[in-house]
């Protein structure tokens, strides 16, 4: 009866998503206020019975009701009680489940938080995201039901969830890529709203910018928990594998970036119109596509659930409906909103200007990488495989040539500049980022060329920020009252490229400083790697809830004293039989010690044993987190705030309603 109860829900959704879609846009169009003012009641009636279906979902899987095909082949009666309700999205069904949620959520937010929002832009910018709603659910009612019942024939246990996501980072990291994935559907909605109203302007960019803001932030955690996932289970110490599925969610943050920084310049100068407009539908529009790379069978991936080519087409329609009806209508209108504020060369526009034609750039760079071996298999002209060497060689230049400018953009100014001031400012954080990129890599007993490199970029970049904020709270007179004086705005801004130098030094000293040793060991063996010293203890049996593990012990030492005891495990589930890695992690602000086995060698208790030694590693995490929470701040702005004030002059939004 819940399935049913689910399923019933999720047609009353659609309806309502198929009215979201329809009324308010006819409101917008007749300029009737009543049909405008139901936009923000079936927003959040669509919310209500997506949740209700969502619910009934996990309640069939927390039960093991296995007459629900879905819950059949991805759950098992031994499965813990958190890993069964995390593998409601750890499927095709489930996943686009969430996704649908997590779009009402959205929808419902910007109904309920946006009273600043002229009615008539309100009710096209819902009615934008009504229709998105409509194109997938109807995915999950037509192919892909998550309540398809497996009557009479019910299985007395499931198949059991792919012991790659029975790991608590399946309950994070899936969220939080969806909430960014989904949440740049409101800067796309409030671009489109915008084309129909035939105007932008900097009041356009203030409404949407939180929102972008907080989309993008919630795809960097996801970006980051999804790469120190594949860290610490997949047994081999990768951080990141130019896997197609995670260029899928990469490129949506490149293009999200400039999107970012497009809408800053919008908003304070009035200039990028058109291009703020474009690369709001790119963001979506990737998002999109790395919907149909997942969901379309396209893919070989730890990451991709569906191989029914019927998915992969519906989601192919969809997206040339959205991609080419908004390119179509920008085409239409992108001449009516173009920018005529000029600027100098020498200007925080220009370097904008710049960030983001290097972004648009990587973007391109990853979108060709990623679908040309597609294009030539479907053209028949055989398997090509496009990994890091092209993607490395092709994207690491473009962020170092990034990385300097950003030095740049804090301390320009708006409109015009000159390079002699540029040169005042920056004369001493350029000598002391020099300084550091000569001593700082000499602390390894290897220097090393890139290191050096990117302990520059970064210092240069860290040392700028450091001058602007000293310049800004007024130097020492200034401080601590200076401090105040900053906004929100600022601060993320500076959080966010503090993080971005972070991620640059973790990024190259991992690289160019990993030791990696793999190598046959039986107990009471040792290994030296960068002068820690593994002893292999010995081997012991453990049982889990839902397998049984073979568990090495390990004790690391330094110089005679004990660093760290660990235990990696080789896990057989009982359910299917799958055997996982499960590494063990000693981890450190400035390394980690990293133990993985593989298969037991021959006789005498001998096994495969990987050995790292990763320096900085976890500033890439880290450093993600900073950017992040810098997006977070920029909404802590009283700018966003005090919009609210003024909205009842603007109720109508006569200046939108050509």
């Amino acid at each position: 009866m819940i399935p049913e109860m689910g399923h019933f829900a999720l047609i009353i959704a659609f309806v309502l998503a198929l009215l979201l879609a329809v009324v308010p846009a006819w409101g917008a169009w007749r300029r009737n206020v009543y049909a405008m003012a139901l936009a923000p009641r079936l927003a959040i009636g669509q919310l209500v019975f997506v949740a209700i279906s969502f619910t009934c979902l996990a309640v069939a899987f927390l039960q093991d009701d296995f007459s629900v095909a879905v819950v059949a082949s991805n759950s098992n009666s031994l499965l813990p009680a958190i890993y069964k309700f995390s593998a409601v999205w750890g499927n095709h069904e489930g996943s686009l489940l969430l996704w649908s949620l997590i779009l009402c959520l959205w929808t419902s937010a910007v109904a309920v938080f946006s009273p600043q929002l002229p009615l008539l832009v309100l009710s096209r910018v819902l009615s934008v995201m009504g229709a998105v709603a409509v194109g997938f659910l109807s995915f999950s009612l037509l192919t892909s039901n998550p309540f398809a019942r497996l009557l009479p024939s019910i299985p007395p246990d499931g198949n059991d969830l792919n012991p790659l996501l029975q790991d608590p980072g399946l309950i994070i990291h899936p969220p939080l890529l969806y909430m960014g994935y989904v949440g740049f559907s409101v800067a796309f909605a409030f671009a489109i709203a915008a084309l129909l109203g035939g105007r932008l302007d900097a009041s356009w960019a203030r409404w949407s910018r939180p929102w972008t803001n907080v989309a993008w932030a919630f795809l960097t955690l996801g970006i980051m928990l999804g790469s120190w996932w594949a860290y610490y289970e997949l047994g081999w110490g990768g951080w990141w594998f130019w896997d197609p599925v995670e260029n899928a969610s990469f490129m949506p943050w490149l293009a999200g970036t400039a999107l970012v920084h497009s809408l800053a310049v919008t908003e304070k100068r009035g200039l990028f119109k058109s291009w703020t407009v474009l690369l709001a539908i790119f963001a979506f529009s990737l998002s999109l596509l790395g919907t149909f790379l997942v969901r379309s069978g396209v893919l070989t991936s730890v990451h991709a659930f569906a191989t029914d080519p019927a998915r992969g087409m519906f989601i192919l329609v969809f997206l040339a409906i959205v991609v080419g009806g908004s390119l179509v209508l920008y085409a239409l209108r992108a001449p009516a909103v173009s920018s005529r504020v000029s600027f100098s060369w020498v200007s925080r526009e220009s370097l904008l200007l710049f960030n983001n034609v290097v972004f648009l750039v990587a973007t391109l760079t990853v979108l060709f990488g990623t679908l040309f071996p597609l294009f030539v298999d479907a053209l028949g002209m055989g398997k090509y495989s496009v990994g890091p060497p092209y993607f490395n060689a092709v994207f690491v230049p473009l962020m170092a040539l990034l990385a300097p400018v950003m030095a740049f953009g804090p301390v320009s100014r708006w409109k015009r500049d000159s390079t002699q001031r540029w040169k005042a400012e920056l004369l001493v954080p350029g000598i002391v980022a020099v300084v550091c990129a000569i001593t700082l890599p000499l602390v390894h007993a290897d220097y090393n060329i890139w290191v050096a490199l990117a302990v520059l970029l970064s210092a240069w970049l860290v040392c700028g920020l450091a001058r602007d904020v000293w310049f800004r709270m007024g130097g020492s007179a200034g401080f601590p009252r200076g401090l105040r004086r900053l906004t929100p705005s600022y601060w993320g801004m500076v959080l966010a490229h503090l993080g971005f130098a972070a991620c640059i030094v973790g990024v190259v000293a991992t690289s160019q400083y990993s030791i990696e040793h793999d190598l046959k060991m039986s107990p009471g063996e040792t290994d030296v790697v960068a002068g820690y010293e593994f002893r292999f203890l010995e081997v012991a049996q453990v049982r889990g809830p839902n397998y049984l593990a073979d568990e090495a012990r390990f004790e690391v030492t330094r110089n005679g004293e004990l660093v760290a005891m660990l235990a990696p495990q080789k896990r057989r589930y009982l359910a299917s039989g799958s055997v996982m890695t499960e590494a063990a992690i000693d981890p450190g602000v400035f390394r980690d010690l990293f133990v993985a086995m593989g298969e037991p060698i021959g006789e005498g208790g001998a096994w495969a044993i990987r050995l790292h030694y990763k320096p900085m590693v976890r500033w890439m995490w880290v450093g993600s987190i900073f950017m992040a929470l810098g997006a977070f701040a920029t909404v802590m702005d009283k700018r966003y705030r005090r919009q609210r004030s003024s909205a009842t002059s603007t109720a109508h939004g006569t200046e939108y309603a050509r």
